[in-house]
């Protein structure tokens, strides 16, 4: 771990000073804005695709939709669980920020300071591991998060808060903590969610309410008039 502690490759290095750099010729507004983006947008974001994904998939075939609401639980859960991973992989490296070990930075970051650690990135992480949940259960929306985490992984090494390898780190953190344990919570979620769905209430957490749609009339078939009104050959025979 000495050349990770350190100082980290060249190429980790020179990525980071180019991708910071970016900051010196940025107006202070766009500084602000990917500050905000990284710390708060981003994250909103996932979770309103995680949202998002959950109305639709009420919609599908009961099945279906009990898979696809099991997967969206387990991407949050999987998500807190890297970051705990984290914790303890983050003490162990001791990797010191950037900044510390590195000058001429332009450090954006609030939410830092020169006692923390760098390896791995907890945003990154977090992004990552909401963004393959959500791809387990739809693969559109899952897409469109995992972009969303790469522009988050950008984001941290632009504020001069991590080098891109605590960003790639956090990717596969978060990827392999939701993928490999997905086969186990999905065993354990599944049977958990179908019992839900069968629950008078709670079933429509994972499957809407579908209206009864009316009987279709057919033309062919004489159709019998309500007691007291009189038909045309009633009339006739009158």
């Amino acid at each position: 771990m000495a050349g990770l502690t350190s100082s980290g490759p060249n190429v980790d290095v020179s990525l980071l000073y180019d991708i910071n750099g970016l900051a010196r010729h940025a107006p202070a507004g766009v500084d602000r804005a990917v500050g905000l983006v990284s710390a708060y947008g981003i994250p909103l974001a996932l979770v309103l695709l995680v949202l998002w994904c959950w109305h639709g998939a009420r919609r599908q075939e009961e099945s279906t939709a009990a898979e696809s609401f099991a997967a969206l639980v387990w991407a949050p859960f999987a998500a807190a669980l890297a970051l705990l991973v984290n914790v303890p992989l983050r003490a162990f490296v001791g990797r010191p920020r950037p900044f510390v070990e590195h000058s001429g930075l332009d450090v954006l970051g609030p939410d830092t300071g020169p006692g923390d650690f760098s390896f791995v990135s907890d945003h990154a992480t977090l992004a990552m591991a909401l963004a393959v949940g959500l791809f387990i259960a739809n693969r559109k929306l899952g897409l469109i998060g995992i972009g969303l985490a790469l522009v988050e992984g950008v984001c941290r090494v632009y504020l001069g808060v991590h080098y891109p390898t605590d960003v790639i780190g956090g990717f596969a953190l978060g990827t392999a903590v939701v993928l490999v344990l997905a086969p186990l919570a999905m065993a354990l979620l599944n049977p958990l969610v179908r019992a839900v769905a069968r629950a008078p209430r709670a079933g429509r957490l994972v499957r809407a309410k579908r209206r009864a749609l009316p009987r279709p009339v057919d033309l062919a078939q004489p159709q019998t008039p309500p007691p007291g009104c009189l038909t045309h050959e009633s009339d006739l025979a009158a």
